[in-house]
């Protein structure tokens, strides 16, 4: 019996899921099995699946649309492994991740860790961009697997695995955006420890182009209260930033046109600040460049649905109001 299951829960993305089961079969540690949870996609894997069977052990389900929580716990009813890992269906994962992780869980077991993500060198320009402002520093604090960071790590979907033990006492995951925060949650409520391992990370594509990348980040603005909601502890400064400076961005343009241009210095000033990280980082003057693009977007997008929902659930107290949210939380 396998060590790991990685469970992997898919809707219409058969190219995805071919590059990924491709990284899979290429790992120097086989200790693994696949669970490949098809949620009611119109493009369905099965190809893809036979295309590996013989090099991989895979447990391929199909069943009605329900959403990817709902997917990822019907595959942990379906694993047989002692630990779980879940991937998103457009990662890559580099051929020793098995072995880093099963070596790092081996010197200092934990219940429950999470690992960064990084951009290939196949990936677009746009895709390195997005990278770049999904985990750097000046963009998102750190909270995404950095180095350094404003906020206690939280393991995402995208790279995270747990214990048996620690699904049968807290439970799967519940269907709500940012799902895997609220599950990481529960996972230090219950007591057990959670950890980043740096070493085992993924190569993450996310969103191939802008229009995409910002309703994505809308949704997690706006996820964030939906959090507080649940977890009243859990908004921190780092939340706060975004909209801060959408709010500081739209005040200092306003100023910059009744007063003096010199009000747009500092918008300025933030903006080349990221070029240059971003050409540290990437070595490339064009995704620098693109990189200011992703940035704004990722700021502005998380702002708008962060200060939206805020103003919506917390002032005006419409849509999902705060008992219905503590109901989800119990499972009810």
């Amino acid at each position: 019996m396998a060590y790991f299951s990685i469970i992997i829960p898919v809707y219409n993305r058969l190219n995805e899921v071919k590059d990924l089961l491709h990284s899979l079969s290429r790992q120097t540690d086989q200790n693994f099995e696949v669970v490949l949870v098809e949620d009611g996609s119109s493009e369905v894997c099965t190809d893809a699946v036979k295309q590996y069977e013989n090099e991989l052990d895979i447990k391929y389900f199909y069943k009605e649309n329900e959403g990817r929580s709902v997917a990822r716990n019907y595959g942990l009813e379906r694993a047989t492994g002692e630990y779980f890992l879940f991937f998103d269906s457009d990662c890559v994962i580099p051929d020793n991740y098995i072995s880093v992780l099963y070596e790092s869980l081996q010197k200092n077991y934990v219940d429950c860790f999470g690992g960064p993500d990084a951009a290939h060198g196949s990936f677009t320009d746009i895709q390195k961009a997005i990278n770049f402002s999904m985990t750097a520093f000046l963009t998102t604090g750190g909270i995404r697997g950095g180095k350094i960071s404003l906020e206690k790590f939280v393991p995402r979907t995208f790279n995270m695995g747990f214990s048996r033990k620690v699904w049968e006492k807290v439970g799967g995951f519940r269907e709500m955006f940012s799902e895997d925060i609220d599950m990481s949650t529960r996972i230090r409520q219950a007591g057990f420890s959670i950890s980043l391992i740096r070493e085992a990370y993924v190569f993450h594509k996310r969103r191939v182009n802008l229009r995409l990348f910002c309703r994505q980040i809308y949704v997690f603005g706006m996820s964030r209260i939906t959090l507080f909601l649940l977890y009243p502890d859990s908004l921190k400064l780092v939340h706060w930033l975004p909209a801060v400076f959408l709010l500081g961005s739209a005040m200092l343009l306003l100023l910059s046109v009744l007063l003096t241009w010199a009000f747009i210095l500092p918008l300025l000033f933030y903006f080349i600040a990221l070029f240059i990280n971003a050409l540290i980082d990437t070595k490339s003057v064009k995704i620098s460049a693109l990189a200011i693009i992703t940035s704004m977007v990722q700021l502005y997008g998380y702002g708008y649905g962060f200060l939206r929902a805020y103003l919506l659930k917390i002032i005006f107290r419409k849509g999902r109001n705060v008992e219905e949210e503590i109901r989800m939380r119990k499972g009810k």
